[in-house]
């Protein structure tokens, strides 16, 4: 279940010397695609060092910074990645999956009724029984009492207003969205690859 609790985390980049105990696993890179744009803004694209350093090894990317952490090997030192760039130029899809998550995000993790960001399901604005179809032009993300509420009827039937029509988004669309929700930890070294207006830490 999304919550607003989960998704309006107060976010802010931190530097490497943060935690000097913070575990190697909690160390991704940030995967930017060859022309240095993040391969994707919600999720944000990360690796775990361990994929991070492989792909270094495979020449698969450029290393374009790195942490103030090393791994180390009988023959091999090496610091480890924060921020990637893929050699080869990944061409994004023109339209997203159609899952629930993505749904979520395209209405901004808010019910299209009532504005209300808890206990999040979706609705059929078009009634299956008035044959709606389960596709994004007919589904909207609606709270639980928003949706009881509406019952087996149309909007208009029910009195109720959507906020926004339900439409088809584009991968770019989501990517536009997902930049208003920030994970909770942001490397310093991520901080001119992605263009959220998040404040530096101290």
């Amino acid at each position: 279940m999304f919550t607003a609790e989960l998704i309006e985390r107060a976010a802010r980049f931190r530097s490497a010397d943060d935690d000097p105990t913070r575990k190697l696993e909690n160390c991704p890179a940030l995967v930017l695609n060859a022309d240095y744009t993040p391969l994707s803004y919600y999720p944000l694209s990360l690796w775990p060092w361990q994929t991070a350093i492989k792909a270094i090894f495979l020449e698969r990317v450029d290393v374009v910074a790195s942490y103030d952490r090393e791994v180390r090997s009988p023959s091999l030192d090496m610091k480890i990645p924060s921020v990637i760039a893929l050699r080869q130029f990944v061409k994004p899809s023109e339209f997203p999956a159609f899952t629930r998550f993505n749904l979520f995000l395209r209405d901004r993790f808010a019910c299209q009724y009532c504005g209300s960001k808890q206990h999040l399901t979706f609705d059929h604005v078009i009634p299956r029984r008035l044959g709606g179809r389960t596709t994004w032009e007919n589904i909207s993300t609606a709270c639980a009492p928003c949706n009881m509420r509406k019952g087996g009827r149309t909007p208009k039937q029910a009195h109720m207003k959507l906020r926004m029509e339900p439409f088809r988004p584009t991968n770019w669309q989501l990517q536009q969205y997902g930049k208003s929700f920030p994970p909770n930890y942001l490397h310093e070294t991520w901080r001119d690859w992605l263009y959220w207006d998040i404040e530096l830490k101290e």
